[in-house]
């Protein structure tokens, strides 16, 4: 900067006054409010048509073509925007600070606040910490080099310019991400359906496969309800590779009861009693899931209930934690991430839990969260698929599955929550309740789930592993563009109001002269309202 440069505050430049009278009376309008804004264009998408009789109470500001909108409230998220011909005279929020001036150029104002020493300077003086938010006061002090009105334009059009190519390049990004979150969901879907091995069923394989019957219609069990399930042959005398979901099922079925059998008998022997007669009679059987509107399910495959691949389910502790390293780690929402745990922001009770090994997470442990302001959040899940470095415990906010079969049951239960089944089935049930939704675990463990053969789980998530692996690669290349991008754009910002983007031309009407016109303008007006006000007062 040169020391002929000129330095003024938005209140300066941009102060000419907008009427609050609101709505015409009995008149239908165009209501725009902070939720308008689409906070990364920096332009208004969602301007509301309302009657006189729907208006809010802060439905005050008469806007106009080139008003340029700063929202007061959470300056950090910078939701501003220019106000187009077409909505000339709509009415604003007065949660906006309206920058009007006919002595600027309005796309300059439009991109001084979006600068990052404007956003840096809101954030500085913000006030309230449930509604943190600037005052118009504080919007008005923020200093900045003022260039001539010709070099405001030249520089204006040039940001347009460099910003259009930008932005077009963000747009094909984001397109790009868009993309790849369907192609996600297609897989999970494809794989849940038995479309994603398809092929693979159809291959030659020693594998027979027997009929299914009503049971691959979707029963948890036989159709036969007066015969209770035989045993399947053990893996010795049976090869596992010719099990169905079926025969998979009724072992897991079998394995899940004689877990509460040797739990309950450690109880008895722990206490020192004899089992009471019939006491096997008490164990709790699973709940059959409901199959009413699911699609019929490929040749091996039948319907259980979460419910009958868990041989134990918990909520977690509500105890205290932090970040002292004195107690048990607590598994939070945060470290349950898409499928996988995330064990690098860790919390510690404040003292040991008063647990016993039985009850540390452990390897076919899947934790699910239960509740959380987003809906997109209930019913997120990783498994535990390797031994954590310490006996780790896990937050009341997420529940814990502990799969009866530990092979890859856990991983599969994991990935059917991730998919566009689980999801719905999750958020067609979650209760909402003052901003929060939440799924009981009750009712988590009646979700129907289709169960492959073992073996053809094991096949679904390798190839999902492979193909799912590839597509977080793009992910990765795909934000680090996107970063890349956004700094970009603020540098391009903070070349073109330091005065380095385009160059000077000494026959602009130099900076100095322009803001003393303003200041003229400003103080005519001024004497032009006064009087008129005093002799309101009087009257």
């Amino acid at each position: 900067m040169s020391g002929a440069d000129v330095f003024a505050t938005i209140g300066d430049v941009a102060c000419e006054p907008v009427a609050n009278t609101g709505p015409k009376e009995g008149a239908d309008f165009t209501y725009i409010d902070i939720g308008s804004v689409d906070r990364e264009a920096k332009v208004i998408i969602d301007a509301k048509t309302l009657s006189a009789s729907e208006a809010p109470s802060r439905a005050r500001q008469v806007l106009r073509a080139d008003d340029v909108l700063v929202s007061m409230t959470r300056p950090n998220l910078n939701a501003v925007a220019r106000v187009p011909a077409s909505l000339d005279g709509a009415i604003g929020s007065t949660g906006f600070h309206v920058l009007r001036s006919q002595w600027m150029e309005p796309g300059f104002l439009h991109y001084l606040v979006q600068t990052t020493n404007f956003v840096d300077a809101m954030c500085n003086v913000v006030q309230g910490a449930l509604y943190p938010a600037v005052r118009p006061a504080d919007i008005a002090k923020f200093s900045f080099r003022l260039p001539p009105r010709a070099e405001q334009t030249r520089i204006v059009e040039k940001l347009e310019e460099l910003l259009g190519s930008l932005d077009a390049a963000v747009a094909e990004l984001k397109a790009a991400q868009r993309k790849l979150t369907h192609y996600r969901q297609s897989l999970l879907k494809a794989a849940m359906e038995g479309a994603l091995t398809e092929a693979w069923r159809s291959s030659p394989s020693p594998c027979p496969r027997s009929g299914q019957g009503e049971v691959g219609r979707g029963s948890l069990l036989p159709s036969d309800k007066s015969t209770p399930p035989q045993p399947s042959p053990s893996p010795s005398a049976k090869g596992r590779e010719q099990e169905t979901g079926t025969d998979l099922l009724h072992r897991i079925l079998q394995e899940r009861r004689t877990r509460w059998e040797e739990k309950q008998q450690a109880k008895f022997a722990q206490t020192g009693k004899t089992p009471p007669k019939g006491w096997q009679a008490k164990y709790p059987e699973p709940v059959a899931p409901d199959t009413t509107d699911l699609p019929a399910l490929p040749e091996g495959w039948v319907w259980a209930s979460l419910d009958a691949l868990v041989a134990d389910s918990s909520y977690g502790t509500s105890a205290k934690c932090g970040y002292g390293n004195n107690g048990t780690p607590v598994l939070r929402i945060p470290n349950v991430s898409g499928g996988d745990l995330d064990l690098r922001d860790m919390k510690f009770s404040d003292g040991p839990l008063p647990l016993t090994a039985e009850d540390f997470l452990d390897i076919g442990d899947v934790l699910v969260i239960r509740t959380n302001g987003s809906i997109g959040l209930v019913g997120r899940a990783a498994a535990v698929t390797a031994p954590l470095p310490a006996p780790h415990y896990f937050a009341s906010y997420l529940l814990r599955l502990r799969c009866v079969n530990r092979t890859v049951l856990h991983h599969w239960i994991s990935t059917f929550l991730a998919s566009p089944i689980g999801r719905r089935w999750i958020e067609e049930r979650a209760a909402s309740s003052a901003g929060q939704h939440n799924v009981s675990l009750s009712t988590l463990l009646t979700m129907p789930v289709p169960l492959p053969p073992l073996e053809e789980q094991t096949e679904i998530l390798t190839t999902l592993d492979t193909q799912l692996s590839a597509a977080k690669e793009q992910e990765i290349a795909i934000t680090h563009s996107l970063h890349q991008t956004a700094a970009q754009r603020r540098n391009l910002l903070r070349a073109a109001f330091s005065g380095q983007l385009v160059p000077q031309d000494p026959n602009d009407e130099p900076a100095s002269e322009l803001l003393a016109r303003i200041r003229a303008a400003k103080t005519e007006s001024a004497s032009k309202t006064k009087p008129a006000m005093q002799r309101k007062r009087k009257a």
